[in-house]
Protein backbone atom coordinates (compact mmCIF):
# COMPACT_ATOMS: atom_id res chain seq x y z
CA UNK A 1 0.00 0.00 0.00
CA UNK A 2 1.16 2.91 -1.07
CA UNK A 3 0.44 6.45 1.10
CA UNK A 4 1.46 10.22 0.43
CA UNK A 5 1.74 11.46 4.41
CA UNK A 6 0.26 14.65 5.15
CA UNK A 7 3.37 16.03 7.51
CA UNK A 8 6.77 17.13 7.54
CA UNK A 9 9.71 15.84 7.33
CA UNK A 10 10.59 14.69 10.86
CA UNK A 11 13.50 12.43 11.44
CA UNK A 12 15.77 14.57 8.38
CA UNK A 13 19.20 12.35 8.57
CA UNK A 14 19.98 8.62 8.95
CA UNK A 15 22.07 9.69 12.09
CA UNK A 16 18.67 10.83 14.16
CA UNK A 17 17.26 7.44 14.24
CA UNK A 18 17.07 5.57 17.51
CA UNK A 19 15.93 2.11 18.31
CA UNK A 20 13.76 1.10 20.95
CA UNK A 21 11.81 -2.10 21.89
CA UNK A 22 8.39 -2.53 23.99
CA UNK A 23 7.08 1.01 23.16
CA UNK A 24 3.43 1.51 23.55
CA UNK A 25 1.50 2.54 20.39
CA UNK A 26 2.67 5.85 18.89
CA UNK A 27 0.36 7.98 16.80
CA UNK A 28 0.58 6.44 13.03
CA UNK A 29 -0.22 8.39 10.21
CA UNK A 30 -0.78 5.32 8.31
CA UNK A 31 -1.04 1.46 9.28
CA UNK A 32 -1.57 -1.83 7.39
CA UNK A 33 -3.37 -4.67 9.33
CA UNK A 34 -1.55 -8.09 8.87
CA UNK A 35 -2.96 -11.55 10.26
CA UNK A 36 -0.18 -13.74 9.59
CA UNK A 37 -0.81 -17.42 9.96
CA UNK A 38 -1.98 -16.40 13.70
CA UNK A 39 0.15 -13.72 14.30
CA UNK A 40 -1.34 -10.27 14.19
CA UNK A 41 0.85 -7.46 13.20
CA UNK A 42 0.58 -3.81 12.49
CA UNK A 43 2.64 -2.03 10.19
CA UNK A 44 3.01 1.65 11.36
CA UNK A 45 4.45 5.22 9.91
CA UNK A 46 5.25 7.62 12.14
CA UNK A 47 5.81 11.20 11.48
CA UNK A 48 9.47 10.03 13.07
CA UNK A 49 9.54 6.39 10.61
CA UNK A 50 7.76 3.35 11.78
CA UNK A 51 6.73 1.38 14.57
CA UNK A 52 5.42 -2.62 14.46
CA UNK A 53 3.27 -4.20 16.64
CA UNK A 54 3.27 -7.94 16.39
CA UNK A 55 0.64 -9.74 18.73
CA UNK A 56 0.20 -13.60 19.49
CA UNK A 57 -1.32 -15.76 21.99
CA UNK A 58 1.38 -15.90 24.21
CA UNK A 59 2.17 -12.14 24.36
CA UNK A 60 3.20 -8.94 22.48
CA UNK A 61 6.49 -7.06 21.13
CA UNK A 62 6.53 -3.58 19.39
CA UNK A 63 9.76 -2.04 17.59
CA UNK A 64 10.15 1.39 17.10
CA UNK A 65 12.45 3.02 15.07
CA UNK A 66 12.30 7.00 14.86
CA UNK A 67 13.37 9.87 15.71
CA UNK A 68 12.62 9.69 19.18
CA UNK A 69 12.95 12.55 21.91
CA UNK A 70 15.54 11.55 25.04
CA UNK A 71 16.31 8.68 23.33
CA UNK A 72 19.52 7.41 24.89
CA UNK A 73 19.52 4.25 22.77
CA UNK A 74 20.77 5.04 19.12
CA UNK A 75 20.10 2.95 15.87
CA UNK A 76 22.07 -0.26 16.66
CA UNK A 77 24.13 -2.38 13.96
CA UNK A 78 22.14 -5.84 15.70
CA UNK A 79 20.55 -6.90 18.53
CA UNK A 80 19.58 -10.33 19.76
CA UNK A 81 17.07 -10.96 22.52
CA UNK A 82 14.56 -12.78 24.12
CA UNK A 83 11.29 -10.82 24.58
CA UNK A 84 9.21 -12.87 27.07
CA UNK A 85 8.34 -16.44 25.03
CA UNK A 86 10.23 -15.40 21.90
CA UNK A 87 13.42 -14.61 20.38
CA UNK A 88 14.13 -11.02 18.69
CA UNK A 89 16.92 -10.43 16.12
CA UNK A 90 17.28 -6.85 14.67
CA UNK A 91 19.91 -5.67 12.18
CA UNK A 92 20.35 -2.20 10.51
CA UNK A 93 22.65 -0.75 8.31
CA UNK A 94 23.14 2.61 5.89
CA UNK A 95 23.48 2.69 2.40
CA UNK A 96 25.35 5.62 1.18
CA UNK A 97 24.67 5.98 -2.75
CA UNK A 98 25.64 8.61 -4.95
CA UNK A 99 22.97 10.86 -6.10
CA UNK A 100 22.73 8.97 -9.79
CA UNK A 101 22.16 5.71 -8.28
CA UNK A 102 19.84 7.05 -5.33
CA UNK A 103 16.75 7.77 -7.70
CA UNK A 104 17.00 4.31 -8.92
CA UNK A 105 17.65 2.53 -5.74
CA UNK A 106 14.63 4.47 -4.10
CA UNK A 107 12.42 3.75 -6.93
CA UNK A 108 13.61 0.08 -6.66
CA UNK A 109 12.55 0.02 -3.27
CA UNK A 110 9.35 1.74 -3.98
CA UNK A 111 8.50 -0.99 -6.73
CA UNK A 112 8.64 -3.71 -4.51
CA UNK A 113 6.59 -2.37 -1.31
CA UNK A 114 4.33 -0.49 -2.68
CA UNK A 115 1.98 -3.24 -4.72
CA UNK A 116 2.92 -6.24 -1.83
CA UNK A 117 -0.19 -7.28 0.33
CA UNK A 118 2.14 -7.39 2.95
CA UNK A 119 4.28 -3.97 2.20
CA UNK A 120 3.30 0.00 3.76
CA UNK A 121 4.95 2.61 1.60
CA UNK A 122 4.30 6.48 3.10
CA UNK A 123 5.75 8.97 0.69
CA UNK A 124 6.89 12.43 2.59
CA UNK A 125 5.96 15.99 0.97
CA UNK A 126 8.82 17.25 -1.15
CA UNK A 127 10.80 14.33 -2.43
CA UNK A 128 8.85 10.72 -4.28
CA UNK A 129 12.45 10.09 -2.76
CA UNK A 130 11.69 10.49 0.86
CA UNK A 131 9.76 7.61 2.19
CA UNK A 132 9.70 5.26 4.66
CA UNK A 133 9.08 1.75 3.79
CA UNK A 134 7.86 -1.61 5.56
CA UNK A 135 7.07 -5.54 4.23
CA UNK A 136 6.53 -8.38 6.08
CA UNK A 137 5.99 -12.15 6.17
CA UNK A 138 6.02 -15.23 8.21
CA UNK A 139 8.18 -18.21 7.44
CA UNK A 140 8.01 -21.33 9.99
CA UNK A 141 7.69 -19.94 12.97
CA UNK A 142 8.95 -16.78 12.50
CA UNK A 143 7.92 -13.22 11.35
CA UNK A 144 10.11 -11.28 10.13
CA UNK A 145 9.75 -7.51 8.71
CA UNK A 146 11.66 -5.28 6.94
CA UNK A 147 12.48 -1.35 6.41
CA UNK A 148 13.88 0.90 4.23
CA UNK A 149 13.83 5.08 5.61
CA UNK A 150 15.53 6.52 2.39
CA UNK A 151 16.48 10.34 2.98
CA UNK A 152 17.48 11.77 -0.70
CA UNK A 153 19.26 14.83 0.95
CA UNK A 154 22.13 12.75 2.36
CA UNK A 155 21.85 9.72 -0.33
CA UNK A 156 21.37 7.34 2.97
CA UNK A 157 19.08 4.42 2.42
CA UNK A 158 18.59 2.60 6.25
CA UNK A 159 17.42 -0.95 6.04
CA UNK A 160 16.57 -2.55 8.40
CA UNK A 161 15.61 -6.56 9.19
CA UNK A 162 13.62 -8.22 12.23
CA UNK A 163 13.05 -11.66 13.02
CA UNK A 164 10.55 -12.51 15.73
CA UNK A 165 10.16 -16.26 16.55
CA UNK A 166 8.96 -18.70 19.06
CA UNK A 167 11.57 -19.71 21.77
CA UNK A 168 12.33 -23.40 21.49
CA UNK A 169 13.05 -24.77 24.76
CA UNK A 170 16.87 -26.42 25.40
CA UNK A 171 14.76 -29.83 25.96
CA UNK A 172 12.46 -30.01 22.85
CA UNK A 173 14.77 -28.98 20.43
CA UNK A 174 16.55 -31.77 18.41
CA UNK A 175 19.85 -33.16 19.79
CA UNK A 176 22.96 -32.72 18.08
CA UNK A 177 25.21 -35.45 16.72
CA UNK A 178 27.92 -35.78 19.00
CA UNK A 179 31.59 -35.04 17.50
CA UNK A 180 33.62 -37.97 17.38
CA UNK A 181 37.02 -37.90 18.54
CA UNK A 182 38.47 -38.49 14.80
CA UNK A 183 36.47 -34.92 14.56
CA UNK A 184 33.60 -37.36 12.59
CA UNK A 185 30.06 -36.72 13.23
CA UNK A 186 28.66 -39.53 15.21
CA UNK A 187 24.84 -40.19 15.51
CA UNK A 188 22.11 -43.30 16.25
CA UNK A 189 23.89 -46.51 14.34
Amino acid sequence: MLTTLNTSYTDTRAADLAWALGREPLPALASLDLELAGSRLQLRLLGASHQVLLEEERGRCSETVACIAGSSTPLPLGVAKRVGGWEYEFAARVEALPPDSFAGRAQELLALVSDHPHGLVGVFPGSPHAFTALLAHRQGTHVHWRTWHAYPQDGQVVATRTRVGVRVPAARRAPRAALRSDGARGGAE
